[in-house]
């Protein structure tokens, strides 16, 4: 028997204390229980065991009682779980030095991996030995090919009860599939966007294959010129396949050499190299696409061959801008975003002139104007000008998920319509599954109409945060991508909004260990530590995302400073953005938000009324928020809800003001202090229960 703890490595780069005090607890629960099965220990891996057994069923036995044991530790101690996944073959072995070798002890440690995290792996021969033995099911995985082993082997999963697998309707779960980024080894580096651009459009391509789920890009981003092992990112993204490859553009010639690797074996299903003219990029991405579900055994229905077959445009110029255009995008950083926008809508704007019927052109141009990312532009001439672009879209292609994304963005930025807005994007979701973009405008929208739960749901998806019950964490993207307009930092909000500051608290250090530099997550987990009743520690994070940011990271850390009694920094920050609305655009209802909170609330509501007049639509996501209590009561504030067909009423827990405090902020906190000061509000603020 093999075990081996799931994710140590990672966790141990995240955070090496925490993780070896797992593996130490780990290591103490799961000795116990060898010597009751008769189980010897031979030797450690590190994170995991090599044990023998007298017997097949004292082994099977000994793997499901550990996974008990480990199952209800975890149920009681949900923050910092330990997943094991166990591997069992029986053969004759050879002893010698204390340790045993032989080709058992190879099959034994390549069905170990192939368990799910919390599960348990079999051989055929160990299924002969042991079944009708044990009161639980067996459930045959089929014939897999093990590395070093030269024919293949029959697999069978313990089937657990905590475990919770699709009914037979339902059929087998569709096979996970990440691309990784192309790497670009062209001559001139400026020709990167060309790889990069690529790199989304055949993930796109990808999940458009009915029976295949596909990364979100926003997943795997992190991935470019890492030094992770194929099973390491396999484990991280909960993948069975990795499609991978480099790309270099020489003029009108491209080289694309492509492998799809399983994750599990390491070995290469398929690989090829196309030396084409760039006019034939689109024919490879079909080809790519083809041959990666026929080998994953997916089968191809004609609409499938249809849509990979499909042009998205007539001219390659074109496509070469709309690369740009993406790759501007993706290489943003916080302080860049504005200039990178701009470039990308330049070229989106360049790509529509080349080739007036290039949708995705229009759609992503439309998204861009509509979704949040351009603020510069008042947003009446914004989401006109997007409803333009998005029924252009949607006429050229009816069918595209991108164009639904756009359509139903405007009917709730502009028409305030949340019906129609719904049911576009869900109509995007259901022509593309791995749209990104459609599940985080989706889970913006429920939270909007205060649907909570299935907002986060759809927040999760947006960059794949999928949650994985047998492995108890999220897993998410590290780099900063415009794409996903801060969703872990909505997801977050979402979770507080449900009364799940834990979870949100957690979510939002995850995301600073991995970015420390990303202001905008220190202010979410402020405001989640502001949501516990953790005042201290809120300070600590309002103190830490001090610097350059976002106009709106510098306005939620302003507000989040007033709630925790620093309203002189907040008056401050509040006068600097009054100067700089003198010579740009700035939405009213960020200020109002301000204004409201430091008890203007004339001032607050004149801006408001000025938001809703000019048509910025700002007040439809935060409407809710604790900047508006102290007003929330005024006859003009429910007037302008009903107005924009809001419900005037909330019905959560609401963050409230901390104590005043004249003690400034500590400089320097650690990272997710353990500090847990419960304070109690003043009497002029109430913590509002759900």
């Amino acid at each position: 028997m093999f075990t081996d703890v799931v994710g140590f490595t990672a966790s141990a780069q995240s955070n090496e204390a925490l993780a070896l005090h797992r593996l130490q607890e780990e290591q103490g629960l799961v000795r116990a229980l060898f010597p009751p099965y008769g189980g010897r220990e031979v030797k450690s891996t590190g994170d995991g065991f090599l044990v023998e057994f007298e017997s097949a069923l004292k082994a099977t036995e000994c793997a499901i009682e550990i996974q008990r044991s480990l199952h209800e530790r975890n149920s009681q101690s949900s923050d910092s779980p330990i997943h094991l996944r166990i591997g069992i073959h029986v053969g004759d072995v050879e002893e010698m030095g204390g340790d045993i070798l032989g080709d058992a002890v190879n099959v034994a440690s390549r069905v170990m991996p192939l368990a799910d995290p919390g599960g348990v792996c079999l051989s055929e021969l160990v299924f002969a030995h042991v079944r009708n033995k044990i009161a639980l099911p067996l459930e045959k995985m089929g014939p897999r090919w093990l590395k070093g082993v030269r024919d293949p082997v029959e697999v069978y999963r313990v089937v657990l009860p905590w475990f919770v697998r699709p009914s037979p309707t339902e059929g087998p779960l569709p096979p996970r599939l990440a691309v990784l980024p192309l790497a670009s080894i062209s001559p001139d580096p400026n020709d990167a966007y060309f790889a990069d651009g690529l790199t989304e459009e055949l993930t796109s391509v990808l999940s458009k294959v009915r029976g295949l789920r596909v990364i979100a890009r926003t997943s795997v981003g992190r991935y470019t010129s890492t030094s992770e092992s194929i099973p390491q990112i396999g484990e991280e993204l909960g993948v069975s396949s990795i499609l991978e490859g480099s790309v270099r553009k020489a003029g009108r010639r491209i080289r694309v050499t492509m492998q799809l690797i399983d994750v599990a074996s390491q070995e290469h299903i398929w690989s090829e190299s196309y030396d084409r003219e760039v006019d034939d990029v689109f024919a490879i991405q079909g080809e790519v696409a083809k041959r990666t579900a026929l080998a994953l055994r997916v089968e191809l229905l004609s609409s499938d061959r249809d849509v990979l077959s499909r042009r998205p445009t007539s001219s390659v110029e074109a496509y070469d801008l709309y690369l740009r255009g993406i790759h501007a995008l993706r290489a943003s950083t916080e302080e860049s975003l504005p200039q990178r926008v701009t470039e990308a809508m330049e070229c989106f704007e360049a790509a529509i002139q080349t080739d007036p019927k290039f949708s995705l052109a229009y759609s992503y141009l439309a998204n861009t104007l509509v979704g949040g990312v351009e603020d510069r532009i008042p947003p009446r001439e914004a989401n006109l000008r997007a409803k333009e672009l998005a029924d252009t879209a949607l006429e050229l292609d009816p069918d595209s998920s991108d164009a639904h994304t756009a359509r139903g963005n405007v009917a709730r930025w502009l028409d305030l319509d949340w019906g129609l807005a719904e049911a576009e994007l869900r109509k995007a979701i259901a022509l593309n599954p791995s749209n990104s973009i459609a599940h985080f405008c989706y889970g913006m929208l429920l939270r909007t109409l205060q649907r909570y739960e299935a907002a986060k749901t759809e927040l999760r998806s947006a960059i794949d945060l999928e949650f994985d019950e047998s492995r108890a964490e999220l897993r998410s993207s590290v780099e900063f991508d415009p794409l996903d307009y801060g969703a872990p930092a909505w997801l977050a909000e979402v979770h507080c909004r449900l009364g799940e500051c834990d979870s949100a608290i957690s979510l939002a250090i995850q995301r600073l260990q991995e970015a420390p530099e990303e202001h905008r997550y220190h202010v979410a987990l402020g405001w989640a530590y502001a949501a516990s009743g953790r005042w201290e520690d809120a300070r600590a994070e309002a103190s830490l995302s001090a610097g350059p940011a976002s106009r709106w990271v510098r306005l939620c850390r302003a507000s989040l400073l007033a709630v925790l009694g620093s309203s002189e920094e907040a008056r401050r920050l509040r006068s600097e953005w009054s100067d700089e609305a003198k010579s740009t655009y700035l939405p009213p209802a960020w200020r109002a938000g301000l204004d409201a909170i430091l008890g203007d609330p004339d001032g607050a509501l004149a801006l408001l009324e000025r938001d809703v007049r000019e048509g910025d639509r700002l007040l439809s996501s935060v409407y809710e928020w604790e900047f508006y209590d102290r007003i929330r009561g005024d006859p003009r504030f429910a007037a302008l809800l009903h107005q924009m067909n809001l419900p005037a009423t909330v019905g959560w827990r609401r963050v409230e003001a901390a104590p005043p405090t004249s003690e400034p902020a500590p400089a320097s906190p650690s990272l997710g202090s353990s500090r847990n000061e419960t304070m109690t509000p003043t009497d002029s603020w109430r913590v509002v229960g759900p």
